[in-house]
């Protein structure tokens, strides 16, 4: 049985001090709903320090981006539950 791909992917890098925050947040709602979750660091690619360099953290639901500098529990916790 293969594990289900996780729904919210934590966009952070090294030394960011807001990261530290929304990794608490991403981290009591998945919890709370039962959802799977991923920590990316974006300087372990190009793509992804290019992209998102000036607005971590960022939060993508299924792949989509979702917030950026602040997570909002409340509006993570009805993305999930849409």
């Amino acid at each position: 049985m293969s594990e289900a791909r996780p729904r919210v992917t934590l966009l952070t890098r090294p030394g960011c001090h807001l990261c530290a925050a929304a990794r608490a947040v991403v981290v009591s709602v998945t919890a709370d709903l039962g959802i799977a979750w991923e920590e990316r660091d974006i300087t372990a690619s190009a793509d992804d320090l290019a992209r998102y360099s000036d607005m971590i953290p960022v939060t993508l639901v299924d792949g989509v981006q979702h917030d950026f500098w602040h997570v909002s529990e409340e509006r993570l916790r009805a993305a999930l539950l849409a």
